[in-house]
């Protein structure tokens, strides 16, 4: 750690993959500035203090429960957590959110414990950040800044840095709050004649900008490669079956066990990002496509939703979703309510039973007692999977209903076109597999098809009785 006594009141956010240097080069030396780390600083884990602000309106979860998330989210990017606190909040202070004799009180547990990172549990204002760090002499980082450092850390693939990186920047956007010491007003114009000229700062959001702008058309071109890459599946066609739940609920543990496959599955808050699809034969001989899905968790960023919007379209063209949950949580009713708000911002009717499974994994982890009970439990009259995906316990029931679900939904029908009607020929070739044709005397065609439920549905007038 650089020692405090070299440390510079220089307020450039926490964000070590994300140098907002790299978009310009000149730069004065930011060597000696603590918000910098250097190769050898990088390599150790950072000291850090996870702060929690309890508002009295918001009481849903319980206190231990948002501790621990909080602390999770900390070590999911090896941070080194050496205090942990719970701060009630009566009234937001504008300048600090939390009050100012709270603000010293924990300084002084900063300056004890040589803690390099504050982690607020909570969304704060770029003026707030720099006014914690100045009283605080760390870094300070928010929930949003910290789940974009995690999703940094964990994105694999250029589909996921590119979305990471659209979040991060529209993140750090506003957030350019004496970054350099050097901001100061340049003059524009000719010699002493012109106007004030474009700031450093605002030299920094045009070019932050038109990164985002580029990154946005790249992950239009992204967008539109997986819509082709979903419509060869539905000419093949595989239904698909799509796995979401809240972060460490055990979505890739069971991924994994249904499919044979080695996707990382970690006792970690999202440790998986990247989306992963495998084909799973079930008993009866139909084949699905299973899709493993970036977890969720509450007060997930609204921009961050919309930039893995690509991603998570997966799951908006699923056939049938499977709700995982972790029911051996204490917070399980608020981490689902919080699953179902991120899919209706999708699109995705959570309402509807035919669409959307309940599976309440991680029945191993419950006692005989609370366990029966759980099984006595319905949703919308719908009694829920339970399931163990580490010891095996309820798959076979699961696959069941999944076969079930998916035989009802990718059905086989028979339609006549029309001879007014034959220009929907190259749409249902695209949208179905054709299994058999037969042109009639009259120009019209009889098609026999197979097909999901939505499709068949928007074919309903010219099927044949």
């Amino acid at each position: 750690m650089i020692a405090k006594t070299e440390r510079k009141a220089d307020y450039q956010s926490f964000n070590p993959r994300w140098d907002l240097s790299k978009l310009t080069d000149n730069r004065k030396d930011h060597s000696s500035s603590k918000f910098q780390w250097t190769a050898e600083e990088a390599q150790k884990p950072e000291r850090a203090f996870v702060i929690v602000p309890e508002f009295s309106d918001n009481n849903q979860r319980s206190r231990s429960a948002k501790l621990e998330e909080a602390k999770g989210l900390a070590r999911a990017i090896s941070l080194n957590v050496v205090e942990a606190s719970v701060i009630p909040v009566k009234r937001v202070t504008p300048a600090t959110l939390i009050g100012s004799g709270k603000v010293q009180e924990l300084a002084g547990i900063i300056k004890a414990q040589d803690i390099g990172l504050a982690i607020i549990d909570h969304a704060i204002s770029p003026k707030q950040q720099q006014n914690l760090e100045k009283a605080w002499d760390c870094k300070v980082l928010d929930r949003t800044g910290l789940i974009l450092e995690i999703f940094g850390e964990r994105a694999q693939t250029k589909e996921g840095t590119l979305q990471v990186e659209l979040a991060h920047l529209n993140y750090q956007k506003g957030r350019l709050v004496r970054s350099w010491t050097h901001l100061e007003r340049q003059r524009g114009g000719l010699g002493f004649v012109g106007g004030p000229g474009e700031t450093q700062i605002e030299a920094d959001r045009r070019m932050i900008q038109e990164r985002i702008n580029r990154l946005e058309k790249d992950l239009e071109k992204v967008r539109k490669t997986r819509t082709l890459h979903r419509a060869k599946r539905k000419k093949v066609p595989y239904p698909v079956v799509a796995l979401v739940g809240y972060t460490n609920a055990g979505k890739s543990t069971l991924f994994n066990r249904l499919t044979g496959a080695q996707v990382m599955a970690k006792d970690l808050l999202f440790a998986t990002l990247d989306p992963t699809l495998r084909q799973l034969n079930l008993p009866q001989g139909t084949r699905v496509i299973l899709s493993d899905t970036v977890g969720f968790v509450s007060n997930l960023p609204t921009h961050l939703v919309a930039a893995f919007r690509a991603t998570l379209e997966e799951v908006i063209e699923a056939e049938l979703i499977l709700h995982v949950r972790d029911i051996s949580h204490e917070d399980t009713d608020a981490q689902a309510q919080d699953v179902h708000d991120i899919l209706e911002q999708l699109g995705v009717d959570t309402a509807s039973t035919e669409n959307v499974v309940e599976v309440w994994n991680k029945i191993d982890l419950l006692e005989d007692g609370p366990k029966q009970a759980l099984k006595e439990r319905t949703i919308e009259n719908v009694q829920p999977m339970m399931v163990s995906a580490e010891t095996g316990e309820g798959l076979d029931k699961l696959i069941a209903l999944i076969e079930d679900r998916i035989s009802d939904t990718d059905s086989i029908m028979e339609v006549l076109l029309p001879l007014d009607k034959l220009s929907l020929l190259p749409k249902i070739y695209q949208e179905a597999q054709v299994l058999s044709s037969e042109d009639l005397e009259d120009g019209s065609v009889t098609l026999k098809i197979r097909a999901a439920k939505p499709i068949r549905h928007s074919y309903k007038p010219y099927r044949l009785k």
